[in-house]
Parts: structure tokens; C-alpha cells; sequence
């Protein structure tokens, strides 16, 4: 299962391991659980405080396994063979409950350890989905801080029939104590503040006690960090108010095209981007939104942002970067049948349609590559596209042609989705051509038809362009003295990362020029 370079690194890591664990296995006679049982009995030598045993109970999954604490109650287990994305949760795992110290704030594990009842967690991932882990990450080291609380790990593609039973069509998906609780990517911060109903109002009072900022970023993907870092080198106090750090690229699988790095994935930049800002004296306020700004009353004066928790922050400039997220179709049924079939990630909820038919919306380069990414999963792809032709690279195009469960619909406006039993089963489209309507039997249908600013809250204090991005000048300037924006939710053309990032440099120095101009009132 594993090859020589990973054993030499998991060996070494192993020698971290401060307390006894056990891995508890649950065999059938599944080709799975053959390759379950390579994997645990290749991790067992590794550390002498590994042990492998048999699970003599029956009422669990097969293939499972649990990594427990020798002579405690601590514990996680998971369903499947955590490999892929997960690789790195079952490491994490091994360590956590072997003793090795997590490096989350020891004010949020105080948090976590305090927290009151019994909580029986059980998470669907797929091994493709890049946001699973951190969810999977995040509830392993809950059950391993807090005795009460349980976790155990579903391989959804693995379980068909319960994924079936419990109508799981979007990944990472949470159930509490048998009911579900919580879809997509969340933090471990998230996941506390959801469980911890006096979370929000006590990170709202620590808000408002801190000083005043010179520079206070808006907002945390590329455009955002790089903002940050830049502002933090001339020595200004510096701040990021983020809903998500990473944004939308922490939802990105294969990224190419960020120079001089060949090929990494967005998870893996978003953690780079962190550690990056956190070399430098930044405060990063996670899991803030935004709601309302009250531009200063003169140009060096404070500006006031207001958060959705009650809080407001305060800076001599700011440099908004909220990015976008997702368009939506905005059809009948669309809404209602979301992550009931309806999906915007084809990486992450793609391998839950094995062998079934699905749709792509969108002929660009994202909808014909989720089109040929799932075509070696489902059954069948419909790839539904606006416009006469589609849009994506010719390199592309070849590709998908070349595919043989895969039918290309160009001018076609899908106009309803249609479901049945709390699920999609099939979509109705018009031919814009000949104006005929159609009707497809499908599955899942995948939107991949661009993005939208997440601008919504500056209506009316600040200059939008007809779609809703925030209209700069060659120096990142707003129609508001001192306050600038980058990156996706701008008007700048080309919404990619590496334009995003030089950008939010941009906006950082110009931000930095205005304050050496406007003296504090």
C-alpha cells in the first residue's frame, strides 16, 4: 500500500507517538478490506506503542478501523481506507491520539475540552475532495480533547447503501448524533463556534477592544495575504478580517499556472499563504463577515467595518479583497435540490454519482474540465452550454470530444431543475436556437458557470460596476479616499490568482503611499 518514501517519512514521524495506540480492525471478505489490512499491518512495525488487533464486535462498518488509546476512552475511527486527501488526516490521527501535541491555540482547545453533552459525530468524505480533510481533521482532534465527543470517518463512495439511505449527495457532510448537522468545508474554529452557542458573543467583545488599525484587509484569499504581508513589512499595524481564509481557493484542485511553482492544489497554497502571513506581526481575525462600512468622516480619518456578530473594526485604510464565489443558475429547483443532487464542486461530490448520469452547466474551461473529470466516474455527462460553441482552451474541447458517455448541448438555457423524493431527476432546458424544450433524466448537474462578487454589502457606500465589482482605478483606488480593493471582487480583468495576489501587493502600497500623505487627524 505504501511505498518506500512514504514508510521512511511515517516511520519517522511515529517516533512522535508519546502514548500507546491501537488500531482495532473491521474485515469482510471486500478486496478493500484485503487492502485495509496491508496498510494497518504495514503501520504496526513502525513504533513499538503501535498494536493491531482483530474487532470482535459486529455492529460496526466494514472495512473500519478505530486508533485508540491504550487504557482510555480516546479514540476515532474511520470508515474505508483513508488515502488521497485523507492520507494526511490518518496521520494525523495516529499522532493526536498518541499523545503528540495539536497545534491549535490552547485558548480553543480550553474551548473544546469545555464543552457539555454527548456528541456522536459521523462524517462522509470522498478521497477526492480537497475540504474534507479539514473537517475530518478538525472532529478527530475534538474526540481526541474531549472524552464526549465521537468520530468516526465514511468513505461515502465505499458505503453506497447508507450513502444512499441517508441521501448524502455533497461532501464533507456532518451528522450529529444520527440526524445531519453540516455540510462543506469548516474549520475546526467553525465547528466550535457552531457547538459553543456563547462563542460568537464572546469573540464579538474581543473584537471590539482592539486598537485601531492603519491598514485592516478585508477579506483573505490571495488578494488578501498578499495585501497583508506587504502592509506588515513597512511596519504598520496590520490586520485581516476574513469569513474564510483562502476564500475560493480553498475549494480549487489543480492549479498550474502560479509561476515558478509547477503544480500545487488549493488547500495546500492556502496553508502555504497562512504560514506565510503568520511570519509577520498580522492579526488575522477568522470567520468574520463583513456586513456594513462607514466610510471616515475625512481623508486619515477611521474607517468602521461592522461584523455579523456585532463587532466593528477600525483603520485609517482598508483594502477590500472578499473575492467571489459560485454563480448560481438561478432556476426553479436549483435552491431547493442543493446538495441534493445540485453541486458546484465536481472533485469533491463527483465520486458520490458513480455510475450515474449527471449535467455540466458551462462550456468554459472549468465546466469542460469537470465534464471530463467525471466522465471517468458516472455514467453519463450532458455538458449544457449557453452560448453557440463552447469557451474552453481547444486542448480541452479534444479532450471531452474524445470521450465516449460524454454529449455536448451548445445554445441551451436550462430552465428548471426537476427533482422527485427530496432529489434531482433531471433538468429541462430550451433549445435558444429553434426554442424547443427539453427534458434530461439525470442524477446531479454541476454548475460551473463563473463567479459573482461577494459585494452585496457595500451597496450604496461605495462604487460598483452593473455586475457588482468594486470599481478601482491603475492604483487600486476606490470612489472612497483611503480605502482601496483587489483581487476577484474587483473590476480588474481576469480573475486568477497570481493577478489576485500582485494586485492585493498593489493595493497594499498605494495604501501605504495615502497614509504617508494623510496624517492622522
Amino acid at each position: 500500500m505504501l511505498d518506500a518514501n512514504i514508510k521512511q517519512q511515517l516511520q519517522a514521524y511515529m517516533e512522535k507517538l508519546q502514548q500507546p495506540i491501537e488500531l482495532v480492525a473491521a474485515y469482510d471478505d471486500s478486496k478493500k478490506s484485503q487492502e485495509l489490512k496491508e496498510l494497518l499491518e504495514e503501520l504496526e512495525p513502525m513504533s513499538s506503542k503501535i498494536s493491531l488487533r482483530t474487532e470482535e464486535s459486529t455492529d460496526v462498518r466494514r472495512p473500519s478501523f478505530a486508533i485508540n488509546r491504550i487504557g482510555s476512552d480516546i479514540g476515532v475511527r474511520f470508515a474505508g481506507i483513508p488515502m488521497g486527501h485523507e492520507f494526511t488526516s490518518l496521520v494525523l490521527a495516529l499522532l493526536q491520539v498518541g499523545g503528540h501535541p495539536s497545534k491549535a491555540s490552547q485558548e480553543l482547545i480550553e474551548q473544546i475540552q469545555e464543552l457539555d453533552g454527548e456528541f456522536e459525530f459521523e462524517t462522509y468524505f470522498s478521497l477526492s475532495c480537497q475540504n474534507c480533510p479539514d473537517v475530518v481533521q478538525a472532529l478527530n482532534l475534538m474526540s481526541v480533547l474531549n472524552p464526549n465527543i465521537k468520530h468516526t470517518s465514511i468513505d461515502g463512495a465505499l458505503f453506497q447503501d447508507e450513502v444512499e439511505q441517508r441521501e448524502v449527495m455533497a461532501v464533507p457532510s456532518v451528522y450529529l448524533n444520527g440526524q445531519p448537522w453540516g455540510q462543506g468545508r469548516m474549520t475546526l474554529e467553525e465547528i466550535v463556534a457552531k457547538l459553543d452557542t456563547n462563542s460568537a458573543e464572546k469573540e464579538a467583545e474581543k473584537l471590539n477592544q482592539k486598537d485601531d488599525f492603519e491598514v485592516l484587509v478585508i477579506g483573505g484569499g490571495p488578494a488578501g495575504a498578499a495585501a497583508a504581508i506587504y502592509a506588515a513589512r513597512k511596519g504598520i499595524s496590520t490586520g485581516i478580517a476574513a469569513e474564510r481564509f483562502g476564500g475560493q481557493v480553498s475549494d480549487t484542485m489543480g492549479i498550474e499556472n502560479l509561476i515558478s511553482v509547477p503544480y500545487t492544489e488549493g488547500p495546500k497554497l492556502v496553508s502555504a499563504m497562512e504560514q506565510h502571513v503568520n511570519e509577520y506581526d498580522v492579526d488575522i481575525m477568522n470567520m468574520q463577515r463583513a456586513e456594513k462600512l462607514i466610510p471616515a468622516a475625512q481623508p486619515g480619518g477611521l474607517h468602521e467595518v461592522k461584523l455579523a456578530n456585532g463587532a466593528s473594526l477600525k483603520s485609517r485604510t482598508l483594502i477590500l479583497s472578499t473575492g467571489a464565489r459560485w454563480r448560481q443558475m438561478g432556476v426553479p429547483g436549483e435552491e431547493e435540490y442543493r446538495n441534493k443532487g445540485v453541486a458546484y464542486c465536481p472533485h469533491c461530490d463527483g465520486p458520490l454519482f458513480k455510475g450515474k448520469r449527471v449535467a455540466v452547466i458551462g462550456g468554459g474551461n472549468s465546466g469542460v474540465e469537470a465534464a471530463i473529470d467525471l466522465a471517468g466516474i458516472v455514467g453519463h455527462v450532458t455538458l449544457i452550454e449557453f452560448g453557440d460553441q463552447m469557451r474552453a482552451d481547444e486542448v480541452l474541447q479534444k479532450k471531452l470530444r474524445s470521450l465516449d458517455n460524454v454529449k455536448i448541448i451548445t445554445s441551451g438555457q436550462t430552465t428548471e431543475v426537476v427533482g422527485e423524493n427530496g432529489r434531482v431527476s433531471g433538468l429541462n432546458y430550451t433549445d435558444r436556437t429553434t426554442g424547443e424544450a427539453h427534458h434530461i433524466e439525470l442524477e446531479g448537474i454541476f454548475v460551473q458557470i463563473g463567479l459573482v462578487p461577494n459585494t452585496e454589502w457595500l451597496k450604496g457606500d461605495i462604487e460598483l460596476s452593473q455586475h457588482g465589482e468594486i470599481i478601482v482605478n491603475d492604483r487600486n483606488e476606490t470612489s472612497i479616499p483611503g480605502v482601496f480593493a483587489a483581487g476577484d471582487a474587483t473590476t480588474v480583468p481576469y480573475k486568477q490568482i497570481v493577478i489576485s495576489m500582485g494586485e492585493g501587493a498593489k493595493a497594499s502600497l498605494s495604501a501605504f503611499d495615502f497614509l504617508i500623505r494623510n496624517s492622522a487627524q
